[in-house]
């Protein structure tokens, strides 16, 4: 029997219910469909009505402020959201197949990288922070370049993640594609973690072992959105003098930690495990940044001039 042709925004909740997501992934999916429903509305469209030519001028309005790799995304979630409501019999096809997406390089991250050097000055300024966020910002950051979680897996952590395994210190959380997933915490990790939940049970009066909810929480108690940790990276990163700071992202630091990874010769397979790739391509693109920036042939024909000058 046809699904009920009632408000396309009714049939979302379902979609998404229906999808193994992780929180953040889900909410960002929420958000994308909620855009293009906004969009129907300003433009008169009926979404259960809408056709490919409808898709591709929303798109090209998206394309006005938004890279490549966020349409292409918009794009991926609207696809997903059609293909629901033609297996619910609610319309007949899916009007984004036939939409024109955007090209997405995939051999190349947009994302600026920083050097070893620059993570731990990025550390180094965290550690001598001082006020009533800085013990917080000391255990994001170093999550965040440790265990190269992406931003989402990171705030959608809670105490109760973290944990002791086989002689590891270690933290279990939901990744990307809402894949159950578990990384063991480095001692300087587990120990910058440990100071900050002791400092925010004492400022509760409670013990550490008592405390629940979020893992980075903020001080009423709510959960540390990706946006605080956008804006703390890009601080500290001024106070550290790294030239990108205004640039860098909570993804800049994983990008960090799977370029190193392999400069430090951790294998492909490895690399690929921790960051929870499910295409080993997705790794390799980490590497090839890495490569084309040390083996840029212009360092060779630099270092050439300047023997030949006298």
């Amino acid at each position: 029997m046809p699904a009920p042709r009632s408000g396309a925004g009714e049939f979302t909740d379902a979609w998404l219910a229906n999808r193994r997501l992780s929180v953040h992934t889900r909410a960002a999916y929420k958000r994308d469909v909620g855009g293009w429903l906004a969009w129907c509305g300003d433009h008169g469209v009926d979404p259960l009505a809408a056709t490919f030519l409808d898709v591709n001028a929303y798109a090209r309005e998206v394309e006005e402020t938004a890279a490549p790799t966020t349409v292409a995304r918009k794009m991926s979630a609207l696809s997903s959201w059609y293909d629901f409501l033609v297996k619910l019999r609610a319309l007949d096809a899916n009007p984004v197949s036939g939409a024109d997406r955007p090209r997405v390089d995939r051999d190349h991250s947009a994302t600026v990288g920083l050097a070893p050097e620059e993570v731990d000055a990025l550390l180094r300024a965290a550690a001598a922070a001082t006020g009533p966020t800085a013990a917080r910002t000391r255990a994001a950051l170093a999550l965040l370049a440790d265990l190269g979680l992406r931003v989402g897996e990171l705030v959608s952590l809670d105490v109760a993640d973290l944990g002791e395994e086989r002689g590891h210190r270690s933290i279990r959380f939901t990744g990307k594609g809402g894949k159950h997933r578990r990384r063991a915490l480095t001692p300087g990790t587990a120990a910058a973690v440990d100071t900050y939940l002791a400092a925010r049970a004492s400022a509760a009066g409670v013990r550490a072992a008592d405390l629940t909810g979020p893992l980075l929480a903020t001080a009423s108690g709510g959960r540390l959105d990706r946006h605080a940790v956008f804006r703390l990276v890009r601080k500290v990163a001024r106070d550290a003098g790294i030239p990108a700071a205004d640039r860098l992202s909570p993804h800049s630091l994983r990008h960090a930690f799977a370029t190193t990874a392999r400069a430090e010769g951790v294998a492909l397979e490895d690399v690929q495990d921790a960051m929870g790739h499910a295409d080993p391509r997705t790794t390799r693109r980490y590497d090839r940044d890495r490569h084309n920036l040390d083996r840029d042939p212009a360092y060779a024909i630099w270092a050439a001039r300047a023997r030949r000058t006298p």
